[in-house]
């Protein structure tokens, strides 16, 4: 069985730096870009592919964030945002997301801010000692374990899982992993839900595993199929050497009144699509003909993802 994914003429990544004060105006930041993005920064500012829009406001987190104390703090005494966004066509990636983060990281450098990534919840390190060839931390080389992804884990309200022995995995099924990021790359979130409480690392691990692969298939087909407003992927797929991993996608709607069963969906602002609804969540489960419990799939072997997307 096939799984038709419809993608999108264009979408949007965007990033945002709270600041108590802007240093300088707007307008220069571009130069202030390190290599290998400053050339891109300086031609493409000022359109959808790189807009750089002032809020004299604090920011306001819409939904759950994962901020330590002092990013808390620091966004307390911030009284003004940035908002850092590019608009492109799915094709354009992953260097339009590249580039608006390099930019936000050079503007939250220069002005001691904080760098949001609203998608994930997450904040973004930038270097308090900078070197010139690389005044701000964005890497090159694109590589999805680099801040791209993010987490919701969740226990769910009516668990089963004995608060005496949560590592009784024989009879907890509480646990609820949701990616968030993958809509950056116009990929369905993906989930794994009722696994034990006790298998937390792992089943993110086999998560961030799967996602790596998406997101290397995603780029590889964008690349080349740039016309394409339609991908069809197997319902079944296999990572690393034959029988290293094989797990089962099943699409899953995700509303607000399933928060609580499915983890929280950041959707992606996307223009309108072709080819069928848009499909928001993938469930991620045990192959057709696996006869254990989803513990004991997750407690398997499986292959470590690759560094680079």
């Amino acid at each position: 069985m096939q799984i038709a994914l419809a993608l999108p003429a264009l979408l949007t990544s965007l990033f945002v730096v709270a600041v108590e004060r802007l240093p300088f105006e707007l307008t220069a930041l571009p130069w202030r870009v390190g290599t290998p993005y400053r050339r891109a920064a300086i031609a493409q500012a000022g359109t959808r592919s790189l807009l750089l829009t002032h809020h004299p406001t604090p920011w306001r987190q819409p939904g759950t964030t994962t901020f330590t104390d002092a990013e808390r703090r620091l966004l307390r005494r911030s009284t003004e945002h940035v908002v850092i966004s590019a608009t492109t066509p799915p094709t354009a990636l992953p260097a339009a997301a590249q580039l608006a983060r390099a930019t936000a990281r050079t503007l939250a450098h220069a002005s001691a801010g904080l760098l949001i990534d609203p998608l994930t919840g997450t904040t973004q390190p930038h270097p308090v000692r900078p070197t010139p060839t690389h005044p701000v931390a964005e890497p090159a080389k694109f590589h999805l374990g680099d801040g791209w992804l993010g987490w919701d884990v969740r226990v769910h309200d009516d668990a089963t899982c004995p608060p005496w022995n949560p590592a009784d995995t024989g009879t907890c099924d509480a646990l609820s992993v949701t990616s968030r990021g993958l809509s950056r790359f116009a990929l369905p979130e993906i989930t794994l839900d009722g696994a034990a409480c006790a298998h937390r690392l792992c089943a993110t691990d086999l998560l961030r595993t799967v996602a790596h692969r998406l997101v290397a298939d995603q780029l590889a087909f964008l690349a080349a199929h740039p016309d394409a407003r339609l991908r069809l992927i197997d319902d079944h797929l296999r990572i690393g050497p034959p029988s290293s991993l094989s797990v089962r996608l099943t699409p899953c709607s995700t509303t607000p009144a399933d928060l609580g069963r499915t983890g929280s969906i950041r959707r992606l602002k996307i223009a309108p699509t072709t080819g069928g609804d848009q499909i928001t969540c993938l469930r991620v489960g045990p192959p057709s003909g696996f006869t254990g419990s989803l513990n004991d799939w997750l407690c398997a072997p499986h292959p470590t993802p690759a560094l680079a997307a």
